[in-house]
């Protein structure tokens, strides 16, 4: 049985036989499990109270280990959130009591970014359900298949 993407690619083969649509076999699957894998894993999120960007700064936080602080600018550069949405993002959980701003000693202009204790619970609480997710998503690949699917993205992604 032929798949979605499979179907386009037929029927794009039968319109336009002088085109070498192939990449669409790849972009199009990439497209369409990406938007799958958002869709559950907002999901688990939600459970925790949480969206991706906050649960990407948290873990960000996290990951940072002890005192778990950053500027926002390495917030940034180290987290899958755009520069342009890290201040929105931090306001939110800020006001939620997840995240501290204080001013940096080492620059007056500066800001640091700290995890709070309830910021570091709620990201703890969460990061066990996300991997399951993560888990439960990739169950059909072996994990050699995904260990060559990591690195090919990964050469995508370069």
């Amino acid at each position: 049985m032929t798949d979605h993407v499979g179907r386009v690619l037929e029927q794009w083969a039968a319109e336009r036989p002088d085109l070498d649509v192939s990449p669409m076999a790849v972009v199009g699957r990439l497209s369409r499990v990406a938007r799958r894998f958002d869709e559950q894993l907002a999901e688990t999120f939600a459970k925790h109270g949480l969206d991706a960007a906050s649960f990407d700064v948290l873990a960000t936080l996290r990951r940072s280990g002890p005192p778990y602080t950053l500027t926002p600018k390495d917030l940034s550069a180290s987290s899958m959130v755009t520069s342009a949405a890290i201040a929105q993002r931090l306001n939110r959980l800020e006001a939620q009591g997840y995240v501290r701003r204080s001013p940096s000693s080492a620059d007056r202009r500066g800001k640091l970014v700290s995890l709070t204790d309830a910021g570091r619970s709620a990201v703890d609480a969460a990061l066990p359900d996300h991997v399951a997710t993560e888990q439960q998503l990739l169950a059909a690949l072996g994990e050699g298949e995904r260990a060559a699917l990591a690195a090919l993205l990964a050469k995508l992604d370069a």
